[in-house]
């Protein structure tokens, strides 16, 4: 025996309707994506520069290092993309780095593009 349908929940030629399920679990949207900036100076000593970054930033003394020098070329590199409140975080944390030794160490953020 058929289930009964309501004939409005009928479609023209008599069958009925084909129902998809519900989605279950909404999509989320993915967070906003930040980059981390190197601002160069001219007082903070370069190895600091790559000590810092190679602690902060879990980068090898070669990545940190190249990092460095392209900030020093260009003015500013960046340094890695994270989440808005992980970037913040590091670049905060790699600043205080420098002003606890008192150098001028400057990092920022930026959203990503």
């Amino acid at each position: 025996m058929a289930a009964f349908v309501p004939p409005a929940a009928r479609i023209a030629d008599g069958r009925k309707p084909r129902y998809t399920p519900r989605q279950i679990n909404p999509k989320t949207e993915r967070p906003k994506l930040h980059k981390v900036i190197l601002i160069n100076d001219d007082f903070t000593p370069r190895e600091f520069v790559v000590a810092v970054l190679m602690a902060e930033f879990r980068v090898s003394e070669d990545q940190a290092h190249r990092i460095m020098i392209t900030a020093h070329r260009r003015g500013v590199c960046v340094v890695a993309v994270f989440a808005k409140d992980i970037a913040e975080t590091k670049a905060t944390r790699a600043t205080d780095a420098g002003k606890a030794k008192g150098y001028p160490l400057m990092f920022t953020t930026e959203p990503e593009e």
